[in-house]
């Protein structure tokens, strides 16, 4: 063989030959997997009845999510259902849940005064049974959604909504668990035979109006029980310090209320990682 075919040869073979290797390392890449779409969520005003009376609803999930998911309800501040517990729904939806903010005072009556709101929320107080009551006709109206995991149900509350939440793992419903944000502590007596649901308490540690005696109080109740409870305390955080309207309306109403962005992240990081939890 000549130099030139030598040559020749040599450079034919050191093109096929790195040729191989660069289809070799292309087939060697891995696939880039599917993008997860992006969420799509749906929202619905709905009206449902219950204890003889009228409520409104609003209902949001994830419509790019496929199959049932795990359910959320909501029990408002004492203001009612206003912009607030609607947002929080859209959040849940957000993180693959549907959520319904549930009306428990009817008729879809919102307090715009801490007087107004302080009347509207009292009997629920005094009554904790027709609390229930409309906590279940909510529960019912969101078990009828086909996107509803109905063995999956939680439910949440801020404030007022925190107290009821509490009174409804206390009265037995049927609920993996229950979170409480800023609620009042002490509400129905405990009973071992009916507290079922898990409970995470979300408090403020500068919180007035659920003073260190209550805090106490609280504890010893679960504990006497066997309750399955985990509190949260945040510092410097007082009254309401999820809501971001807390301070405009501490300053409104001469309200020892505040809204805290460390606390509010917090806690809400707290609810996904007990939802992890409860929800397997």
């Amino acid at each position: 063989m000549t130099w030139k075919r030598f040559s020749y040869a040599l450079f034919l073979g050191t093109v096929l030959s790195l040729a191989a290797c660069n289809n070799e390392e292309k087939k060697a890449e891995p696939e880039t997997p599917a993008t997860a779409k992006e969420p799509k969520i749906k929202e619905d005003n709905v009206s449902y009845t219950g204890d003889n009376i009228s409520m409104n609803g609003f209902v949001a999930y994830d419509e790019n999510k496929e199959g049932p998911r795990p359910g959320v309800i909501i029990v408002p501040e004492w203001w009612g259902l206003n912009d607030y517990p609607k947002e929080r729904a859209r959040q849940l939806a957000a993180l693959g849940y549907i959520a319904i903010a549930i009306d428990m005072y009817g008729n879809g009556k919102i307090a715009d005064n801490p007087d107004s709101a302080g009347k509207y929320a009292t009997p629920f107080y005094q009554d904790p049974k027709m609390s229930q009551r409309r906590f279940d006709a909510a529960l019912a109206k969101l078990k009828s959604y086909s996107q509803t995991d109905t063995s999956k149900i939680a439910a949440i509350g801020y404030c007022f909504g925190g107290a009821q939440v509490l009174n409804m793992a206390r009265l037995g419903e049927n609920l993996k668990g229950v979170v409480s944000f800023h609620g009042n502590l002490m509400g129905v007596p405990a009973d071992k035979n009916t507290l079922k649901a898990a409970i995470l308490v979300c408090h403020g540690a500068a919180d007035p109006f659920v003073p260190a005696a209550e805090v106490g109080k609280f504890k010893k109740e679960m504990d006497a029980v066997g309750a399955n409870y985990t509190f949260k305390a945040y510092e410097n955080a007082t009254h309401a310090f999820t809501n971001p309207a807390s301070t405009e309306n501490g300053k409104k109403f001469n309200l020892p209320i505040a809204y805290n962005a460390a606390a509010d992240s917090a806690s809400w990081q707290d609810m996904k990682a007990f939802f992890g939890k409860i929800f397997q």
